[in-house]
């Protein structure tokens, strides 16, 4: 089966990654993140990680050129620090502190405007993280003029976590018998102004060129390769299909959620917590790199929220490539014991996002496995 991500030049397996496994030091190889040992302090550990808000920033580009309106590119800031702060969470990590990269096309932004706004982005992240109990440091960054690498800008984070090793959640402990708790990307959430659409910083070059009209290819060349059949869309960044509860250029804007004040409300609450997966690159299939000799079977997954149907309308992709290359609903996820689920789903539901069971854990052979069982078909992963 072919792939229209694939062919748009994102391949989510990420091949050759795997050449660096023998470079890296990874005292639990089989971890969410890579976890270093302490030099200095035995019994702890650093966990040091870097992402990016993937190729959103060209949304927020759009948006900006269309509008005159720099704003647009704050929601970036949070998109690059919850593409990290999700990820050290899963080690079971606290987030320390965190640098950002921003790249940019100075012929066509204007900088001043454009850093402005991620500033005011970065402060109301660090604000509501506070807030909610789960402080991060900022310590500045770097700034590049780069006009002849970059079409447009690029913004990323890099993020110091310490975990005392003792405490570390590995994978190394999910079973047979474990349960999947599946909290919402989309919707409400106490802690955010509006409605999410669950789109995070997944998808994007698939979503983007998906919905929106080749108008804006021709308009702005720079937005795209030049090749590929890029932007087979039939709307408008202001059209607001029906369902989707936002304008088409909002909804891709829509930002990735912070789980660290649900993840540390369930950890503080719960000690039958024996993995944590947040669904960036890989979508629901995210779950593979945790564990051994696992088959995790999601059958109790809810209704994606409204802009992942439509793209797999627009895009015209199966629906197992979706689970695939999107998170379709759910965002991050615990493996619990049994018996720790209801005290999880109770210390969750309290920041007012949907939080339901969406699977569990069976005995699996020697490489993990995955099954997605939902109304749209029966899809298969490894």
């Amino acid at each position: 089966m072919g792939s229209r991500y694939k062919e748009l030049g994102v391949d989510v397996k990420k091949p050759g990654i795997e050449r660096f496994k023998g470079a890296i030091e990874n005292i639990h190889p089989g971890a969410f993140c890579v976890v270093q040992r302490d030099p200095r302090d035995p019994k702890w550990g650093h966990v040091l990680h870097t992402d990016s808000a993937g190729s959103k920033p060209i949304q927020a580009y759009l948006m900006y050129k269309e509008t005159g309106n720099a704003s647009w590119f704050s929601g970036l800031a949070q998109d690059a620090l919850a593409m990290n702060i999700n990820d050290v969470l899963c080690v079971g990590a606290d987030p320390i502190s965190f640098v950002d990269y921003i790249a940019y096309n100075p012929l066509i932004i204007d900088r001043v405007a454009m850093l402005g706004a991620l500033a005011d982005g970065f402060a109301e992240c660090k604000e509501t993280l506070a807030r909610e109990g789960s402080p991060v440091a900022f310590a500045g960054g770097e700034t590049a003029d780069l006009p002849d690498l970059l079409r447009t800008l690029d913004v990323c984070v890099t993020l110091y976590g310490r975990v005392e090793l003792s405490r570390v959640i590995s994978g190394d402990a999910v079973k047979p018998g474990d349960v999947i708790l599946g909290l919402r990307s989309g919707g409400p959430c106490r802690f955010e102004k509006q409605p999410n659409s669950g789109i995070m910083s997944n998808g994007h070059t698939l979503a983007r060129t998906s919905l929106l009209s080749e108008k804006y290819l021709e308009k702005y060349p720079e937005i795209s390769h030049p090749s590929r059949g890029r932007y087979t869309g039939r709307f408008k960044l202001d059209d607001k299909p029906e369902g989707l509860g936002a304008s088409v250029g909002e909804a891709l804007l829509s930002p990735t959620r912070l789980y660290a004040p649900v993840a540390a409300a369930v950890l503080r609450k719960v000690g039958g917590v024996h993995g944590m997966i947040h669904n960036t690159g890989g979508g629901q299939t995210k779950c593979l790199r945790v564990g051994s000799g696992v088959k995790y079977v999601k059958d109790s997954l809810p209704e994606p929220d409204p802009i992942f149907p439509l793209i797999q309308r627009e895009a015209r992709v199966e629906w197992r490539e979706m689970y695939q290359d999107f998170n379709m609903g759910v965002g991050f996820e615990f493996i619990l014991d049994p018996g720790s689920v209801e005290a999880a789903r109770s210390a969750a539901e309290k920041f007012g996002l949907g939080v339901q069971v969406i699977g569990r854990c069976e005995k699996g052979v020697e490489k993990n496995t995955l099954e997605i069982d939902s109304r749209f078909g029966k899809f298969l992963y490894d």
